[in-house]
């Protein structure tokens, strides 16, 4: 978590919402992530959505688990309620809030690690039952706190800082949600402001579990194996008094390319990655479209983004619960308590 307060200078002409907010009212704490991090792009993106969308803070939820992206949610939206859970565990704390308070915008921020390893089966559930949330991925390919070993969602053949090379396939999130029946998939690069903010923007409104996979480069682990000046070799011939690490700065990545097109990116360490943006004419409610599309570009190497997959008519986790309209945070003790009578009948029912 971020103790470090930013300064607040507001300039007089800066654009103000609907609510009378500028976007500086939608910011958190100091980033203490490394510079150039694509976590503090996404961060930025989120700032701008709530911001742009006229989100009212005190009535956005924020959860995470654990993980450099799960620090992200101290840096937006400062003002809002914020929980960081166990490692992987954050859908269940989320299902757990939106059931007690469905009248607030949950947002969870995770990572590949959080998501697809340890926290897989509750990230599963979370879409099966299709919670109302938006739940954003900070994709980077490594788990980022342990030094840089491959996540899940590493691809065949990419090389670690080590120098090894993954010979596991990768686990997709937007295949996995799509498989799944998600009613809102979209992927994003973190160096793409201008199509992420919209995606964010159209997830938040979404009602039911929103998916949005963030490809966000790692920067800490770019060095090269046999540096003199390598994080490795330092850690293994230097005696400190105390633990501190130097990151050093990198520069962000960005990209902007049109629709349809395809664009090589190349990331910090020197290795490439391709993003096709989706066709102005690709169906987004088409899900066997959308498996085959994700598949052929796949074949080919690259990443695709923009709107996946979009399903307007399931129904989200209160209506299938059939739960009262009232927040249950809100009802009074007689109806959450009915009594040991309605209990001895609840309980006959699994004899």
């Amino acid at each position: 978590m971020s103790f470090i307060t930013k300064p607040k200078i507001v300039h007089p002409s800066m654009p103000r919402n609907a609510l009378g907010l500028t976007v500086r009212d939608y910011e958190g704490g100091m980033s203490t992530l490394c510079a150039g991090c694509g976590h503090d792009s996404v961060t930025s993106a989120l700032v701008q959505a709530a911001f742009e969308l006229d989100v009212e803070p005190h009535r956005m939820a924020k959860l995470s688990g654990i993980g450099c992206s799960s620090k992200t949610p101290a840096y937006f939206l400062k003002q809002s309620h914020g929980f960081n859970s166990v490692h992987g565990r954050m859908p269940s704390v989320a299902t757990g809030a939106n059931a007690a308070n469905r009248e607030l915008l949950y947002v969870g921020v995770s990572g590949d690690g959080d998501s697809l390893s340890i926290g897989m089966g509750q990230f599963v559930h979370a879409m099966r039952r299709n919670l109302d949330m938006l739940y954003v991925i900070e994709n980077n390919g490594v788990y980022g706190l342990t030094k840089g070993q491959f996540s899940a969602s590493a691809d065949i053949g990419s090389t670690a800082k080590k120098g090894d090379s993954n010979e596991q396939p990768p686990i997709d999130p937007c295949e996995l949600a799509l498989s799944l029946g998600c009613g809102y998939v979209a992927r994003s690069f973190s160096g793409d402001k201008a199509q992420l903010v919209p995606l964010l923007k159209g997830a938040m409104k979404h009602r039911g579990f929103a998916l949005v996979d963030v490809i966000s480069p790692c920067v800490t682990f770019n060095d090269h194996e046999g540096s003199t000046k390598s994080y490795q070799f330092t850690r293994d011939h230097y005696h400190p008094a105390i633990l501190a690490d130097y990151i050093a700065p990198s520069q962000e990545i960005r990209a902007e390319y049109e629709k349809g097109a395809a664009m090589p990116v190349v990331l910090h360490d020197g290795s490439q990655i391709v993003l096709r943006k989706t066709d102005p004419d690709y169906d987004p409610t088409d899900l066997a479209g959308a498996f085959a599309y994700l598949q052929k570009q796949s074949a080919e190497h690259e990443h695709v983004t923009g709107l996946l997959y979009v399903n307007e008519e399931g129904q989200e986790m209160h209506a299938l619960n059939h739960t009262v309209d009232a927040p249950l945070n809100g009802l009074d003790y007689d109806r959450l308590c009915p009594g040991s009578e309605a209990l001895a009948t609840l309980q006959e029912n699994f004899r």
